[in-house]
């Protein structure tokens, strides 16, 4: 496993970047050039990478290939294809978005978001964007959500199945599953199940928590890892278990502060976790 996350400082030139992830001792990275940049800039970053052992965790896309707005679902799609070529390109592991919403907001919940017309849509549109850039390395992937597909373990299998491609593949944000007190206090049966039902399809990871409130009806927030309930050790333990290097990449903190105390909190767990299996085999 390979932990990973923004950074804040100049990145523009490899060597800065490459510099600065060494300082926050990151094995991981976000894509650090956008889908306009060069082709020379492009082999610049992914040689940088490849020479200091730093794994180019995924390209986000993140845009709406399922609003109602034609001209919008057009461009949204283009921009997946570009982000999954860019992905294939520099060499990330994956390329990433949520498969969309039918409301107006692009990551919004909306009636026909869990429909199996809208099911549908969300299959021929994947396959339209791998079959675009038939990658050989890159993956395509969907975020877990609460209110869109894939919105559960059963629906990420039901959407490989149909989708049918080799390239498309698992990004596990198991927070994003969570969407009911019962699966808040269940989290580490159901990470348990997605690792032993999803196995080597899990190509990346997010790594937030999440916090239920004493308050009515039923309010579920993000929060830094380590101050919320989700089952970290399960969570941390499931992915280094995987032979892949996978990348799990922190996000959608504040400051970078907040960063720096969710890296020492998770590289907190796994010490732990390193030093019960060392234990239990003496």
């Amino acid at each position: 496993m390979r932990l990973g996350g923004p950074i804040f400082n100049d990145a523009k030139d490899p060597k800065n970047w490459i510099s600065e992830l060494r300082r926050l001792s990151y094995r991981a990275a976000y894509c650090p050039v956008s889908i306009d940049a060069s082709h020379e800039v492009v082999q610049e970053f992914s040689r940088a990478a490849a020479q200091s052992d730093i794994l180019i965790a995924e390209v986000g896309s993140w845009c709406n290939p399922l609003s109602s707005d034609i001209e919008t679902r057009k461009k949204s799609i283009e921009r997946c294809i570009r982000s999954l070529d860019l992905a294939e390109r520099i060499g990330a592991v994956c390329c990433v978005n949520i498969s969309g919403s039918c409301g107006e907001q692009w990551d919004g919940p909306h009636p026909d978001n869990l429909t199996p017309a809208t099911f549908q849509k969300i299959v021929e549109t994947t396959q339209k964007i791998i079959d675009a850039v038939k990658p050989e390395r890159a993956f395509y992937t969907l975020e877990t959500m609460p209110w869109a597909y894939p919105d559960s373990l059963e629906s990420y299998l039901e959407l490989i199945e149909a989708i049918d491609r080799p390239q498309f593949a698992v990004h596990l944000d198991p927070a994003n599953l969570i969407n009911s007190p019962r699966k808040y206090y269940e989290n580490g049966l159901m990470i348990s199940e997605c690792f032993e039902k999803l196995g080597t399809r899990i190509k990346s990871c997010h790594a937030k928590d999440i916090l239920l409130s004493p308050r009515l009806t039923v309010h579920l927030d993000e929060v830094r890892p380590g101050l919320g309930n989700l089952d970290f050790r399960t969570f941390l333990r499931e992915t280094s278990r995987l032979k892949a290097d996978v990348p799990m990449m922190l996000e959608h903190l504040p400051a970078q502060e907040e960063y720096a105390l969710a890296a020492e909190f998770i590289r907190g767990v796994l010490l732990e976790i390193e030093t019960n299996e060392i234990n239990s085999k003496q």
